[in-house]
């Protein structure tokens, strides 16, 4: 066994003997309420702050937004490389309080699960981080480069004054980064489908209803038309760039043999999807409407890019001879991965396979994340965390305390493996 084989051995086995702390630390964090919106990050960034500073750690906070912080710590060495593990503190609503079977904020464990709202997505992760984060510390251990725990408070709602305020600031910067984010036990995500999201306003002429449609112009049945155009896009033939097939293939392999319930989606990684989510028009019935909105979210595969999407929309829009804009909102960004034999990738994968014994290989996401600002600042990332994926941003979610246990063991070795090798 080499010495660094025993120095993770060694750290795995510190976070198996500490795990009660792990688990009542995530507990801790589920129960402060840090939903967004409304966004404020006060109190919970107040928490880790001091459960830091129990252990000798800094935490520069780095506000963003109002009642928005960003916290950042490191430890460690400017000599060698640089890891970043980034988590949000930020969840999404807990909607319906009756639609619980459990208080979302309790942070309880009930027959070996973590219960409420974040507890996949993502304070279990979160937790999984930090307590990582300062046992390193506990245990003195010296590293030859240096970790930083970048903790950030806007994710769910498109991340602008997180990740990528940060970046853009000149605040984080390194050799790759970690995201604790929602994954399945031997399968961190190493790319993502792009994001395309817009609104159409179609504009028609008013009239009374009764003289319709020999008077005014539809707004409405306009916007059908323009609809049915919007959602040929799902038929393109999108050809894959080569470098990225085989991460395609292999993530078609995971929806068949892990998420096997996810077989039928495969088409989706090379397939524009097409969300029609909402559509808004006309005043009263008896009134012929002069505009109509429509909200759409379209994910990009490999092999297109938002500008080609728009020129295909505006062609067969201006087919139809109606009169309409388009303006982009939300979410934008174009397919990005890293690739697998990158040194952060490596030392995740290869640390999953170290705690479990089993096979482990980096997929394909088709939604989006944090992980894209990374890659617009050439920082190789990936996303590792624990998840029952079912409950995610839904009623009753939870994650099963031994997936909060062995990722902390996968964070605490994998730190070992990028840090140590040259």
């Amino acid at each position: 066994m080499s010495d660094l084989t025993a120095l993770k051995q060694r750290l795995i086995d510190e976070v198996e003997a500490h795990k009660d702390e792990l688990i009542e630390l995530c507990g801790s964090l589920i129960k402060i309420p840090s939903e967004n919106p409304p966004g404020d990050s006060t109190e919970i960034s107040q928490f880790i702050t001091d459960y830091l500073g129990h252990y000798g750690l800094d935490a520069d906070w780095h506000e963003s937004s109002e009642k928005m912080f960003n916290l950042l710590s490191s430890i460690g060495s400017d000599q060698g490389k640089e890891l970043i593990y980034c988590g949000h503190t930020d969840v999404v609503p807990a909607g319906d309080l009756s639609k619980w079977d459990f208080d979302p904020f309790s942070g309880e464990v009930k027959d070996g699960w973590m219960l409420g709202r974040g507890a996949s997505d993502m304070k279990a992760g979160l937790a999984g981080l930090i307590f990582v984060f300062a046992l390193l510390k506990r245990l003195d251990v010296e590293l030859p480069g240096k970790l930083t725990l970048a903790i950030v408070p806007d994710e769910e709602t498109g991340g602008e004054f997180g990740v990528p305020w940060l970046l853009e600031k000149g605040l984080i910067k390194g050799d790759g980064a970690l995201i604790a984010e929602p994954s399945s036990r031997l399968n961190p995500t190493i790319g993502q489908k792009g994001s395309y999201w817009f609104e159409l306003e179609v504009f028609g002429e008013p009239g009374h209803g009764s003289l319709s449609p020999l008077a005014g112009n539809n707004a409405i049945t306009d916007a059908i038309a323009a609809i049915e155009k919007i959602r040929t896009l799902w038929d393109l033939t999108i050809e894959i760039p080569e470098e990225v097939q085989g991460l395609i293939d292999v993530s078609k392999r995971y929806m068949r043999e892990v998420e096997k319930e996810r077989e039928k989606f495969q088409p989706v990684l090379e397939k524009v999807t097409v969300n029609i989510g909402t559509i808004q028009g006309g005043t009263k019935s008896n009134v012929i409407p002069e505009s109509c909105k429509v909200q759409v979210d379209c994910r990009l595969p490999f092999g297109i890019t938002r500008d080609e999407v728009s020129a295909y929309l505006k062609k067969n829009l201006d087919e139809l001879g109606i009169r309409y804009e388009i303006r982009p909102f939300g979410f934008r960004s174009h397919a990005n991965y890293t690739s697998a034999e990158d040194p952060v990738c490596q030392a995740i994968v290869d640390n999953i396979s170290f705690v479990t014994g089993e096979e482990a290989y980096g997929v394909m996401q088709w939604a989006s994340s944090d992980a894209r600002h990374f890659r617009d600042y050439q920082i190789p990332v990936l996303q590792y965390g624990p998840a029952y994926l079912p409950t995610i941003h839904g009623y009753n979610e939870r994650v099963q305390v031994e997936d909060i246990i062995r990722c902390a063991k996968v964070y605490i070795a994998a730190v070992v493996d990028f840090l140590f090798e040259k």
